[in-house]
């Protein structure tokens, strides 16, 4: 699809800006402006989604994710909005979450966040040995050092918290 183009993006840009500067109702009004037909572009659906997330908004979330992975099913970052939004709705869950999620890390193998996220999901669930696995791919994929810090820190991990100082020493 091809880049949005003035005066939508500058919309675009705008509803950036208001979200960064922590205000998701003017960054909505942002999007709005944007034309009609340009409203399921995916970098306009990947903000929506942006701005429905900052204001916690899960049930308006999902459906933004949803629209996003069929406006551009190659980015990883749709899968990722919407396990992260199903987890959070009502009639969602966890479960849920890593149902939707798990078809993504062999779509995109090479992306560590969705590992790492398939890590917390495991975790969440109880199953420790899994979420290691998720976990170990991740830090594979990626930095790490970092994602291994990252990981010590992430509630959603504390329970593995003595197996990633181990992979952390090089365990």
């Amino acid at each position: 699809m091809p880049p949005l183009q003035p005066p939508d993006s500058h919309h675009l840009a705008a509803a950036l800006g208001w979200l960064e500067l922590g205000s998701a109702h003017e960054a909505a009004a942002e999007l709005e402006k944007i034309s009609p037909a340009w409203q399921t572009h995916p970098d306009v659906l990947e903000m929506r989604w942006a701005v429905h997330s900052e204001a916690k908004d899960w049930e308006a979330a999902l459906p933004a994710a949803r629209a996003l992975t069929q406006a551009a099913p190659d980015r990883a970052s749709g899968w990722l909005h919407q396990a992260y939004a199903l987890r959070r709705t009502a009639g969602g869950g966890l479960q849920a979450a890593f149902d939707l999620l798990r078809p993504a890390a062999d779509r995109f193998p090479q992306d560590w966040l969705i590992a790492y996220n398939l890590a917390c999901y495991t975790c969440q669930l109880r199953q420790m040995d899994t979420a290691c696995e998720w976990l170990l791919r991740a830090a594979g994929e990626g930095d790490r050092k970092q994602i291994l810090q990252m990981a010590l820190d992430d509630p959603d991990l504390r329970p593995l918290r003595d197996k990633i100082k181990d992979f952390a020493a090089g365990g």
